[in-house]
């Protein structure tokens, strides 16, 4: 066989392996965290929160919801290159995404715990 006659072969092989895979994967929920951003966001999301003071009181008015701070923790876009090293802390700003654009968050994230220090609505 030439090299143009075994091309097809291996290349519905491929697709047919990468369809398996992908349905396997997806009811396992498995999470392939390999960027930066989803890294950060993952590692905030398994450690205790800890509200601020100002947070608190936002959401105690109502104006924001702990479910829209969640959903920010886990799509938002995270701000690395404006990162600061408190400490034993580093510092980010994390933007929501589509509907929740205007809402920033300012996050500490420590070695035990995670400080939800500012929230930013524009």
């Amino acid at each position: 066989m030439t090299v143009k006659q075994r091309l097809p072969y291996y290349i519905i092989g491929f697709f047919l392996g990468i369809m398996l895979v992908y349905f396997f994967l997806n009811k396992k929920n498995v999470e392939f965290d390999y960027l930066p951003n989803a890294r950060v966001l993952k590692s905030i999301r398994r450690k205790p929160q800890i509200f601020s003071p100002e947070v608190l009181q936002i959401i105690h008015s109502k104006k924001i919801d702990s479910s829209t701070i969640n959903q920010i923790l886990k799509n938002g876009n995270v701000d690395i290159w404006n990162k600061l090293k408190l400490d034993s802390c580093m510092q980010y700003n994390i933007q929501g995404r589509n509907n929740l654009k205007n809402i920033m968050l300012t996050v500490k994230r420590c070695d035990s715990v995670a400080f939800i220090e500012k929230i930013t609505v524009e």
